[in-house]
């Protein structure tokens, strides 16, 4: 890093580019030096304000507590009060003052994410600390920090040095600023989450992979209008997307609840988006639709720091907030407020419902969601993904090692041993205490004792969750005469049809949720 650069990174200050207020009309450089700009004129584009003293030469640019001041005829400038050298002496041609483009360029259109992520990539942790917002500083330490790109190099191989790409994009909560970075072994996006006050308030770091999405044939954009929202509020705020049906309200409305892992609104994995689809769909079809990006997704390292993080912070206290949030809105049917949960979410719904003690929950949709204890569901997924790959004559010996890992994980777990209150030291999966803390939750067995209507969704293909937890949701629930049971014989884990046996890799591909699903939804909820 140059510098000038590691000076500017060395800065705690945060300062935003303004809107340009004039632009000076281009002025005529020095003779045999195109590598010289006019002060004034690159100062007014990214927000600075110039001085200039006649007597003494010397020209102060400020943006915001950034000072740099220089003098014409010198080889050098001072920012905030260090010595840093220039290429060209300061030069005054017919009252105009040019000087070195390249460092006056990049040190005011550095921003704090850029001079953060140089400070990472050089394993400054130290300076990349100051960059931190106190709702994250007791995760990403300084520690953390130094060591952060050398396990990443350690994981993808050699980083390079510059991003091939930045992208940038707002949402209610965050400013969030993605670098792809190419790596000896793949291609790796770093997102960093920059809050209202320009200071890095999480972080979210992934395989960069290409987005072959394709929207669905039932994905009428005449047919709804989308807001943009936030669920909850203070530090674990989501952002998220209300899809309303054209035309007069108010409507019934589905609040959609993730499956495991950090995702965001749509839910999107390889091809997929199925969120999105479930969204439009229903929304072209009269039910509004709200999704929000997921705690574990914005907010990553948040999450990480509670070492009790529960299932219930996870997928249960975002629905309360969601359904407060629409019961206050008049395009809202407050009396048709209904939940769908997908794997997990489906999962964690019986106590979804039991949180909801004003009963403004008018019914539960289960897709693809266990039945059974979650470390039960594990090792039936790993026995069924071997299985699946020995009927297709694939070899399953790596898949076998970590269905052997995931049954380990469900042993360690059962044993009566460890509990909330003695967690094992080695756990092989953290935070340990989100496993132990709903070991022994069973949905089925909760809904047993609830009342609300259900619809249950199943995939026949479905590898991730199996037809065996269909089957338990109908006995465990014979007893109750308002569940509905639909099952779909090509249907796999993502809610889209395939023709080949499922284990997967077809998520990849570009896929759409099955339209008899996105039927049978509308037609349950508007009844």
């Amino acid at each position: 890093m140059n510098n000038w650069k590691k000076l500017l990174c060395s800065l705690t200050v945060v300062c935003l580019i303004l809107p340009v207020t004039s632009i000076l009309a281009a002025a005529e450089k020095p003779f045999g030096h195109e590598n010289l700009v006019p002060v004034r004129e690159i100062a007014a584009k990214n927000g600075a304000e110039v001085s200039w003293q006649q007597q003494t030469g010397q020209i102060t640019i400020r943006k915001g507590e950034l000072t740099i001041v220089v003098r014409v005829g010198e080889k050098q400038a001072i920012v905030n009060g260090q010595v840093i050298p220039l290429d060209h002496p300061v030069q005054l041609t017919k009252g105009v003052t040019f000087m070195d483009e390249g460092f006056l360029t990049e040190i005011l259109k550095a921003t704090p994410e850029d001079m953060f992520i140089s400070l990472l990539s050089e394993g400054d942790g130290k300076e990349a600390a100051k960059y931190i917002h106190t709702s994250v500083s007791g995760v990403l330490t300084p520690t953390l920090l130094s060591q952060l790109w050398g396990a990443l190099e350690g994981q993808n191989g050699k980083i390079t040095s510059e991003a091939i790409a930045k992208h940038v994009e707002n949402n209610t909560v965050h400013r969030n600023v993605t670098y792809t970075f190419k790596t000896e072994l793949t291609r790796i996006n770093i997102t960093v989450r920059m809050n209202d006050d320009g200071l890095v308030d999480d972080m979210y770091i992934a395989a960069a992979t290409p987005d072959v999405y394709q929207k669905p044939s039932y994905d009428d954009p005449s047919a709804y209008t989308e807001q943009d929202i936030t669920v909850g509020q203070g530090n674990l705020a989501l952002p998220g997307t209300l899809t309303l049906p054209k035309g007069e309200g108010p409507f019934p409305v589905v609040i959609l609840v993730h499956g495991s892992g950090p995702s965001n609104r749509d839910a999107a994995i390889g091809g997929a988006k199925p969120f999105r689809d479930l969204a439009v769909g229903l929304a072209s079809q009269g039910v509004a639709v709200l999704r929000y990006d997921k705690v574990t997704y914005e907010h990553t390292y948040k999450v990480a720091s509670q070492p009790k993080f529960t299932l219930k912070q996870e997928s249960v206290d975002q629905v309360t907030d969601a359904v407060d949030m629409l019961k206050k809105n008049t395009q809202i049917d407050s009396s048709s407020i209904f939940v769908a949960g997908h794997s997990q979410g489906g999962f964690a719904l019986p106590l979804i419902i039991a949180e909801d003690d004003q009963h403004d929950i008018a019914g539960s949709i289960l897709l693809a969601a266990p039945s059974s204890s979650f470390v039960d569901v594990l090792t039936e997924q790993q026995d069924e993904l071997v299985d699946r790959m020995k009927q297709l004559g694939l070899d399953t010996e790596l898949i076998q090692g970590q269905a052997d890992f995931y049954k380990n994980v469900a042993k360690i777990v059962k044993d009566p041993n460890y509990s909330v209150d003695h967690l094992p030291e080695a756990f092989p999966l953290q935070p340990a205490y989100w496993w132990f803390e709903q070991r022994d939750y069973v949905p089925a067995e909760l809904a047993k004792t609830q009342n609300i209507p259900m619809l249950v969704i199943q995939g026949e293909n479905d590898v991730q969750v199996s037809m065996n937890q269909f089957r338990t949701w109908k006995s465990a629930l014979q007893g109750r005469s308002n569940v509905t049971y639909n099952s779909y014989p090509k249907v796999n884990h993502l809610l889209t049809s395939y023709d080949g046996l499922s284990i997967g890799q077809e998520y990849a591909e570009p896929s759409n949720v099955s339209k008899a699903i996105i039927d049978d939804i509308a037609k349950w909820v508007l009844k």
